[in-house]
């Protein structure tokens, strides 16, 4: 199934959550394709297909997102929506074959990624700082989440509101949590790295990308940070500090 056909029906579905007053907000791949359109075609270079559509909702919303999906001809898993105790429907088309995540509330794998009250700020994505932290989460990340984070960077300033990438909104996450604190700084240093030896680039977008993470960094290290995440900081590494993706039910598909 080509890129175009996801693309259609994210829309579709994007419009008609909208008239009927739903909240539906695309996350993953498909978002970073419509907020970052300048660099989209950093996602052709690793021949990216996309597998599902991945939304974000409210809990609040949930039946009437089942509702929605079921009468676009969605069938949902009930028993996947029972084991994430409501906090996650997966849906299928039967005609079309297209399949569906929906994340009420959160997106909670290695780390959790909440956007309680957040989903008014873009009417079609979640806001940028938590397309950066769906990134930045993955304890294992990939090459195609790392191209993701470049492209977000490439695109969007960093910025004190939800105009650009709310770093305030970052730095205040880690701040409260050693745990994201580590994984995110880790990745963003993988970031930059990738982007110094990626041949896609050219050498004033390389370096675009370098300044963004090392505001970034600076950012994040001069929040002040809390007693509790003092203390986790002594324990370090010799304590696990993420959760594991196998360990949830089911299994994370990252888009």
């Amino acid at each position: 199934m080509d890129k175009a056909t996801f693309e259609a029906e994210a829309d579709r579905l994007l419009e008609g959550a909208a008239t009927g007053g739903i909240k539906l907000r695309l996350l993953g791949a498909l978002a970073f394709a419509k907020r970052c359109p300048r660099h989209a075609h950093l996602q052709e270079t690793l021949k990216r297909a996309y597998t599902d559509i991945d939304f974000a909702a409210y809990g609040r919303d949930a039946d009437a997102v089942r509702a929605f999906l079921a009468a676009k001809g969605y069938v949902d898993d009930a028993e996947v929506y029972v084991a994430s105790e409501g906090s996650r429907l997966v849906a299928e088309h039967p005609t079309t074959g297209l399949h569906l995540d929906v994340f009420f509330d959160k997106l909670e794998f290695c780390h959790t990624v909440p956007w309680k009250g957040r989903l008014g700020i873009h009417p079609e994505t979640i806001p940028l700082a938590e397309m950066l932290l769906q990134k930045m989460q993955i304890v294992e990340i990939n090459e195609k989440d790392l191209i993701d984070t470049i492209m977000l960077l490439l695109e969007h300033p960093l910025t004190d509101d939800d105009e650009g990438v709310n770093v305030r909104l970052v730095a205040d996450v880690c701040a409260k949590d050693w745990g994201w604190w580590r994984t995110l700084t880790m990745n963003l240093d993988k970031v930059a790295g990738m982007a110094r030896h990626y041949d896609q680039l050219p050498a004033q977008e390389t370096e675009r990308v370098a300044a963004q993470v090392d505001a970034l960094l600076a950012r994040i290290e001069a929040q002040s940070k809390s007693t509790r995440w003092k203390l986790r900081a002594k324990i370090g590494d010799r304590k696990k500090w993420y959760r594991d993706v196998g360990e949830l039910i089911p299994t994370a598909g990252e888009g």
